[in-house]
């Protein structure tokens, strides 16, 4: 049975379309509005090994607020559903990534208990042309809507450009391995009995 979700978004400030599958081959086809943004999506389908095609339309004539931290939102919806009732699936993920001189933890847990913790921060307003402030809710819009238990932190910093792409990148590799089957669990992971 395929893992996977699309999901559609509207309000006044943005449309958005999304499809998310979790046991894909890496590939993406994105178009935000926001180059930057656009490139860490790919980041992040590429080396999570998901597909992940989004369509946004947003009020970029105010700034790039909206149109990133309703992105979150509807990924984390997307992978939430995509997920199902987690059963057989590791629930944990975490990753510590290098990107050159840059060092990001990663961890998450599929709890269905949002939860988000940061440790990080950046030395320019912008990335690219994106607001470095959209990292940190674009994840928190994730945790959220999805039920994840998500924690960044940055090891050892550097380029901005580098940070923001390593915990693009860790953030895919963590939630890879969360996602994944263990054959040994065969129910959900959880002496509860329940991920929600």
């Amino acid at each position: 049975m395929a893992r996977e979700a699309s999901v559609e978004r509207n309000t006044k400030e943005t449309e958005i379309k999304l499809k998310l599958v979790l046991d894909g081959s890496g590939y993406s086809d994105i178009e935000t509005g926001v180059g930057f943004f656009d490139h860490m999506l790919d980041g992040f389908a590429r080396h999570g090994l998901f597909d992940l095609c989004v369509r946004v339309h947003g009020d970029l004539h105010v700034d790039d607020h909206h149109t990133i931290e309703d992105t979150g939102i509807v990924l984390g919806t997307a992978i939430k559903q995509a997920a199902g009732d987690k059963k057989g699936i590791r629930r944990y993920g975490s990753c510590i990534l290098p990107m050159d001189e840059s060092l990001v933890l990663c961890a998450v847990d599929l709890s269905g208990r949002p939860y988000f913790a940061w440790d990080a921060q950046f030395t320019g307003e912008k990335v690219g042309n994106m607001s470095a402030e959209m990292v940190k809710e674009f994840f928190y819009a994730i945790s959220y809507t999805s039920g994840m238990n998500l924690h960044i932190k940055v090891l050892s910093g550097g380029n901005n450009h580098h940070v923001a792409e390593a915990m693009f990148k860790s953030f895919a590799k963590a939630l890879d391995q969360a996602v994944s089957y263990d054959p040994r669990i065969t129910d959900v992971l959880s002496t509860k009995g329940s991920l929600e």
